[in-house]
């Protein structure tokens, strides 16, 4: 009798052990399943509102087809919908870790519908490699953007951006472009095959068909989206000419092009979004997450703060007005966190972290390093969120970056400083090491730390090149988030690099006295430029005040080297056609 009463014990308990397995196995296939649901017949794709049958059911139990499918295929896709690390697109990366080529890779796979575009950027279709075709000719810029658009301007030749892009300072031309100079060139084996992308029915072109092609059958640039008008325009000089129109349409771009996928970003400290859009483009979202007016704690390390969604839209539009043309266009937007994240994702990680919160609102925390739990949950209102789009460099499989440690990095510890905190002839030091000997580096690095400055930005540890370009290039002012924080005190020990270096372009000197000048005052150009922001006011209006008050230090210390030093010490003459620095303008 004992022993047939531990034989049934031993059976319940593997009961047990199997229901749980089972029970685990379904909710672990949940999101599968609710993916594999079919649209009504008829409406397949369709971006508009669904009959009653579909908004009575549960938001979580919505298809998320691909766009664009039947609804046969759309289910038949379903398994291969998840994550596959062995089918990851690569991406580019924001952050400012050296292994950041190694570790950019989206946490998505690309919708059906866009494989054929992505694989035409480089030459291939989706069934394999394309025969080359002689008479193909490679991606081109189009050196007629660069002189045909007028200057950009909220309110046409009226408006003081208008007539401060008119002045001789913002006319100066960049050296002529050899085929070095262009990122994308003709003897790049980099190709945009437009014959595959036309064969894709939801690729986007403005006009007829005979107007999208050229008489030898490639697509004509103006056909091309504005993302890809950006890359094809970035040179050795400049991230994008000063009246390139593409520039304000992919700003109209980020904050109305539907999207179509949603990922986290791997890495770094906060959680951010990889976003892509109908026309394929893709841009970094960072969500809101503290108001306009909310300083940065006194007692706060710059390196535990919240990153700021409006100093990245504020940092392109500074970094435009200043004429360095280092910052990729961002721009705000209000997104639904139900219809353009929770239903396009298809990063498990991310749709499990969503949930709604005590006032009824949708919320979701991802994962990430430090800010990422339901305590530092991100909540809409009820779904709306408000974020920064910044638009994506070329992937870095087509033009590799570099990243270098800034000079003037910041210890990152509580207690400990870094060398050139401590030791006043540290540029020396600095101006003897490669690639600061001989290139235009330092001024580069001049250039970053006043503009740095401007926006009391603490937080930058590196910085991007491109690698085609070598040493002789411009560096990218990229992850901007941690300025604008606080706009009652100005962090002096930023401008440490201009003092101890006592270099800058005459150029930008002579651009920031401008902007210091009643007729062109900072504060008044940057809200003008903000004004069109589909979230504006981006800033709050005492940090728009201390751009003035921050822009007459500058001055001051630039001044203070003169007379110390001679103005022709300090100042680098790249006005001078004989004289002018390669990187520069």
């Amino acid at each position: 009798m004992k022993m047939i009463l531990v034989r049934r014990f031993r059976v319940l308990i593997l009961m047990v052990f199997l229901v749980a397995c089972a029970l685990h196995i379904v909710l672990d296939l949940l999101p599968k399943l609710e993916r594999r649901a079919v649209r009504p017949s008829g409406e397949p794709g369709c971006s508009c509102a669904q009959p009653a049958v579909e908004a009575a059911a549960p938001a979580w139990a919505k298809a998320r087809g691909r766009p664009g499918e039947p609804p046969a295929a759309s289910s038949a896709a379903g398994d291969a919908g998840w994550p596959n690390k062995h089918t990851l697109r690569i991406l580019q990366d924001f952050s400012s870790d050296p292994s950041s080529n190694l570790t950019s890779h989206s946490l998505e796979k690309l919708p059906a519908a866009a494989e054929p575009a992505e694989s035409a950027l480089q030459g291939q279709n989706s069934g394999g490699p394309r025969p080359r075709d002689p008479a193909h000719r490679p991606l081109l810029r189009d050196p007629g953007l660069r002189r045909s658009a007028p200057p950009p301007g909220p309110s046409g030749d009226s408006s003081l951006l208008a007539r401060l892009f008119e002045h001789p300072l913002y006319q100066v031309p960049v050296p002529p472009l050899t085929e070095d100079d262009v990122l994308f060139n003709v003897n790049s084996d980099i190709r945009f095959n437009p014959k595959a992308a036309a064969e894709n029915p939801d690729w986007p072109r403005e006009g007829t068909e005979n107007e999208d092609f050229l008489p030898t059958g490639e697509a004509a640039v103006d056909s091309y989206p504005n993302w890809l008008k950006f890359h094809i325009g970035i040179n050795r000089y400049e991230l994008y000419s000063r009246h390139n129109p593409a520039i304000e349409a992919l700003l109209r771009d980020l904050g109305a092009q539907k999207i179509t996928s949603v990922a986290m970003k791997s890495g770094g400290t906060q959680l951010k979004l990889i976003m892509t859009f109908q026309n394929y483009g893709q841009a970094l979202f960072k969500p809101m997450k503290q108001t306009r007016e909310q300083e940065t704690p006194p007692d706060f390390f710059y390196f535990s703060d919240y990153e700021r969604h409006n100093a990245e839209i504020a940092a392109f539009h500074l970094d435009r007005i200043l004429d360095f043309r280092r910052v990729p266009p961002v721009a705000g937007r209000m997104v639904n966190m139900t219809k353009e994240i929770r239903d396009v994702t298809r990063d498990k990680k991310l749709w499990r972290t969503f949930f709604i919160s005590p006032a009824n609102n949708i919320c979701f925390y991802g994962e990430c390093s430090y800010y990422c739990s339901t305590e530092h949950a991100l909540c809409g209102k009820p779904d709306q969120i408000e974020g920064s789009l910044a638009a994506f460099l070329p992937d870095l499989s087509l033009a590799k970056r570099k990243t270098w440690r800034n000079p003037w990095r910041r210890s990152y510890h509580k207690r400990k400083k870094a060398e050139w905190e401590v030791d006043p002839d540290y540029c020396e030091e600095v101006k003897q090491t490669p690639p600061y000997d001989s290139s235009h580096r330092v001024l580069d690095i001049m250039d970053m730390t006043i503009f740095d400055f401007l926006m009391g930005n603490m937080d930058r540890h590196h910085y991007e090149t491109f690698e085609k370009f070598g040493n002789e290039t411009f560096i990218i002012h990229l992850d901007n988030g941690r300025g604008f924080g606080k706009y009652s005190h100005d962090e002096l020990s930023i401008l440490v690099p201009l003092q101890q270096c006592c270099r800058v372009r005459k150029s930008t000197y002579l651009r920031l006295q401008l902007l210091a000048k009643e007729e062109y005052r900072l504060s008044l150009l940057m809200a003008e430029s903000l004004r069109k922001d589909r979230v504006a006011p981006v800033l709050y209006r005492p940090h728009l005040e201390a751009l003035d008050r921050r822009l007459r230090i500058v001055l001051q210390a630039i001044g203070d080297c003169v007379e110390k030093d001679g103005p022709h010490s300090v100042l680098e003459d790249d006005l001078d056609a004989e004289h002018r620095a390669p990187p520069g303008r």
